[in-house]
């Protein structure tokens, strides 16, 4: 049965006009209050991937649960349909059992708090966030096992609770908690922070209320929804077409040897909304690369993709999760049955943005972006020192960013945009290791008349023994290029032995054992490409050869050769752009996505050092 919310006050919120200066005032108000809870984690967490990468995120909703701000949606009103018990003033919850939610957060490593604020006896607002715990028990540290068949092996899964009741905090429960998990004086002070961080947002909200009164900051949101609503069904009506379109990419193998898995989404407008039907996805893993997709989360990712794209003014918020009916077949990749496991999605979460970028662009292939958000590379290393002191990493690695209708994409770059890298001052400072190279991958964003974003090489020399871990994907199919742009480079991890020895390692992998003074090249994946590679400038191309950022034998690929002085041989090039030209095909492909499956299968040792992923099997006969 639905939550009941207990309201001292329960006087109904009349509805007011809002003139557009209050309305701004007000909006920007909560923007800002936003940043004020990234603002007070950071400098309240203790654990790197939160206090150094900003892996949280705020949520800010109306009385009745809506987002107002935030980034992934609200689970809100799908929570309080579930939750068994009341809400009251002086409570918050606290979770983190993504099945408990159907996926609001999608691995246990998120923990989620969320606030009801009440003034003077009423719920105006809620306000929320959750960030990734650096480990919350389970059979490997930083609690996020490839070789996971079930969540129960993935740490502790924290129900709905209340850690605040009426006021009261709940220091047994938190004891408990803190008791299963490696770190916990990380864990406890990035609970702490996240508390903070709702607090904070609550009295901001309180705040606006007392300056415009109750009424008016409702019917504010109100308005911000509304607005919106409207924002998103013009742009649907005019970007979003009857006719059903397609697309489908894979995650690359599931960490158990099988792969590749297929994600597949049709699109398509009906009655006014936009359809997003992902049936035809492979169903889910015997592994945790599985991904517990909320309906909401995708509909947040539909809309930022749409609004990032069309009319990046807009600020995004729930108000249009009703023009959007997203289905999810049950027992997929994207929507696996209790108890799967769940800590590896992060791969299922990139490749929807890629896939996104596919549909939306087919209509208007000139706002069509290439693939190479992708995953969001992972790195694991834990051990003793010399001293017999613990320590454990839980890094995030970037990528390449794809290129874009408006320009290059970014090197080096996260998957989310709010993300910062761990410096690496920090990094030496705090674990036993060195870092001997961080730099950009030349030629790995993939050629085009605006370049897909370079990977990155992060080289870690370890200095005590340790085991590390790996979760990245990419490293078999290649970001692929658009509108005539070539594909990405691949991701590729080799690990070196103090002899110079070197072996490729599997973008998936646990408890690889180092011993001091091994060296971990980390190498990510590039951008595709966007356009046509040969109307891209001799001049830039040129540029990027004196900054590294592309080869002198990359640089064939946009047909420009180089001359000894490191600028563009204007004839060699024209000459040499007139017989590429004339050896390709007359009309380029929207995608290119390189070479076919089978050939990547055949070619995978030779190209990547690694075997190739074995076709999975589902007693279901699905794929």
């Amino acid at each position: 049965m639905p939550a009941r919310i207990i309201q001292a006050n329960e006087t109904p919120f009349a509805t007011v006009a809002i003139d557009p200066v209050t309305l701004d005032i007000i909006e920007n108000a909560l923007r800002n209050a936003r940043i004020e809870m990234d603002t007070t984690l950071v400098r309240t967490a203790m654990s790197p991937g939160i206090r150094e990468q900003g892996d949280a995120f705020p949520l800010i909703a109306d009385h009745k649960g809506r987002m107002i701000v935030g980034q992934f949606g609200s689970y809100i009103g799908p929570f309080l349909d579930g939750y068994d018990g009341v809400v009251e003033d002086g409570d918050m919850i606290f979770l983190s059992d993504p099945y408990s939610v159907d996926g609001a957060i999608s691995h246990s490593n998120d923990w989620l708090v969320l606030l009801p604020v009440f003034k003077d006896g009423r719920l105006v607002a809620y306000t929320s966030m959750f960030g990734h715990m650096s480990d919350i028990g389970g059979k490997v540290a930083g609690s996020m096992p490839i070789d996971a068949h079930s969540i129960f092996e993935e740490g502790v899964r924290i129900p709905p609770v209340k850690i605040w009741k009426r006021g009261v905090y709940n220091e047994d429960l938190i004891k408990l908690i803190m008791h299963q998990t490696r770190m916990p004086e990380w864990c406890k002070a990035d609970l702490n922070a996240l508390i903070a961080a709702c607090r904070v947002a609550a009295r901001r909200v309180v705040e606006m209320c007392d300056r415009f009164g109750d009424d008016v900051f409702a019917s504010a949101t109100e308005e911000l929804l509304a607005r919106n609503h409207r924002a998103m069904k013009q742009l649907i009506e005019s970007s979003i077409g009857e006719a059903p379109v397609t697309f489908e990419d894979y995650i690359c193998d599931d960490g158990l040897g099988f792969g590749p898995y297929k994600i597949r989404c049709a699109m398509w407008r009906e009655n006014g909304k936009v359809v997003l039907d992902f049936a035809g996805t492979d169903p889910q893993s015997d592994g945790s690369i599985n991904f517990l997709l909320n309906e909401n989360m995708m509909r947040m990712f539909f809309g930022i993709y749409m609004i990032m794209v069309f009319d990046p003014q807009i600020l995004f918020n729930d108000g249009y999760y009703d023009l959007i009916d997203v289905r999810i077949p049950e027992g997929s990749l994207l929507k696996p049955k209790f108890p799967a496991a769940l800590s590896g999605r992060t791969h299922a979460l990139g490749r929807l943005f890629d896939i996104l970028g596919g549909l939306l662009g087919q209509k208007t292939p000139e706002f069509l972006n290439a693939a190479g958000f992708s995953s969001s590379p992972h790195l694991f290393y834990s051990g003793r020192d010399g001293e017999g002191r613990w320590f454990q990493l839980f890094q995030i690695g970037f990528g390449g960013i794809p290129g874009r209708p408006l320009g290059d994409g970014p090197d080096g770059h996260s998957l989310w945009p709010n993300f910062t890298n761990v410096p690496n001052e920090f990094l030496e400072r705090y674990f036993p290791l060195r870092i001997e190279r961080y730099e950009t991958v030349p030629d790995s964003g993939g050629a085009g008349l605006h370049r897909g974003g370079n990977g990155i090489i992060m080289s870690y020399r370890f200095l005590e023994p340790g085991l590390i871990a790996i979760h990245d994907d990419r490293w078999f199919i290649p970001p692929w290029g658009v509108n005539g742009g070539a594909p990405g480079a691949r991701a590729r991890k080799i690990l070196e032995k103090p002899d110079g020895t070197q072996v490729v390692v599997a973008n998936k992998r646990e408890d690889i054992r180092v011993e001091a003074n091994d060296v971990l090249h980390f190498i990510t994946w590039g951008g595709g490409g966007w356009g046509d590679p040969l109307e891209r400038a001799p001049e830039l191309v040129a540029l990027e050869v004196r900054q590294g950022l592309v080869s002198l034998a990359g640089a064939q690929a946009y047909g420009v050769v180089i001359a000894d002085d490191g600028e563009a041989d204007a004839p060699a090039t024209q000459a040499l752009r007139r017989v590429m030209a004339g050896a390709r095909a007359a009309e380029l492909p929207t995608f290119n996505y390189g070479p076919t499956i089978e050939h990547l299968r055949q070619a995978s040792e030779a190209e990547t050092g690694l075997p190739a992923p074995r076709q999975p099997v589902w007693a279901s006969g699905g794929g």
